[in-house]
């Protein structure tokens, strides 16, 4: 090999060894980056001296914002409070919904989802979940006037329209479960409310704390309760997948407070008691 060949060479093999090495630097810095939410996510709150915590804000029962007074009442909102007590933080509420839940949270958003969260396979595959402390049935809302609808049995018949909101749980589990009835996915629960309400729809599918809702603030409201188990779901609250140690202080929380009775408290003055989880 000529001194000229023999020099291009070594250059080579330096460019090389330097390219190596940029990208062996490029590869740590990305595996610190996706590590960094798992492993410092509770030195992070503590030291930011806040918890974000994403809700639904009008979630009967659980997580809802009175309109008048724009107070926040319910279990999770209690329980919310509760934990950022036990990590010595100030909690900050993050409005969500269902529909932006799994954006919202694996955008970072807010640190944890607290407001009664179902767990179903399509949610379980994008988020990490709690071990659930509330679990409910499906019920259905109907009018007092509905002459259609006078027991479970009437709900999946031919002619009937079973009105669903968006990125509820209720949206897959009535689109596997009905064979006659049609079904009406809509946009909010709100809307979901109207076409009942307007007679467009017959029923729409709700769970045991919104149930409540309507039947406390509707007057035209009717409760259609299934004659034995449905589909009961659990709720728990939601985080990003792979954080380990988060995951952990919260279930050693979960745990906490169904021993030492602040979960069942909690449940007790929001009229939760008939539907909470306390093993």
């Amino acid at each position: 090999m000529s001194r000229c060949v023999r020099r291009q060479a070594g250059r080579s093999n330096k460019h090389v060894r330097l390219g190596l090495l940029a990208l062996s630097i490029w590869a740590c810095s990305l595996t610190s980056f996706a590590q960094s939410p798992e492993t410092n996510r509770i030195e992070r709150i503590q030291r930011e001296a806040r918890l974000k915590v994403c809700i639904w804000p009008d979630y009967y029962g659980i997580s809802l914002r009175d309109p008048r007074t724009l107070e926040l009442k319910g279990i999770d909102i209690d329980l919310a409070q509760a934990l950022g007590a036990d990590l010595g933080v100030t909690v900050e509420f993050v409005d969500s919904s269902f529909a932006r839940l799994i954006d919202d949270v694996s955008g970072n958003r807010c640190d944890i989802a607290m407001f009664a969260i179902g767990i179903t396979p399509e949610r379980s595959s994008r988020l990490r979940f709690t071990s659930p402390h509330l679990a409910s049935d499906i019920y259905a809302i109907t009018t007092r006037s509905n002459r259609k609808i006078k027991s479970w049995d009437d709900i999946d018949q031919p002619g009937i329209v079973v009105a669903v909101a968006k990125g509820t749980l209720h949206e897959p589990v009535m689109r596997g479960k009905l064979r006659h009835a049609q079904l009406a996915v809509l946009s909010s629960p709100h809307a979901r409310e109207q076409e009942v309400e307007s007679g467009r729809a017959d029923v729409f599918m709700t769970d045991f704390p919104y149930s409540r809702r309507m039947l406390d603030q509707a007057d035209w409201a009717r409760l259609v309760s299934p004659t034995g188990t449905y589909h009961i779901t659990p709720y728990a609250w939601a985080i990003a997948p792979g954080d380990d140690n988060w995951h952990a202080y919260l279930e050693r929380f979960v745990a906490r407070i169904k021993q030492d009775g602040r979960l069942a408290q909690a449940a007790g003055r929001h009229g939760l008691s008939p539907i909470v989880v306390l093993r």
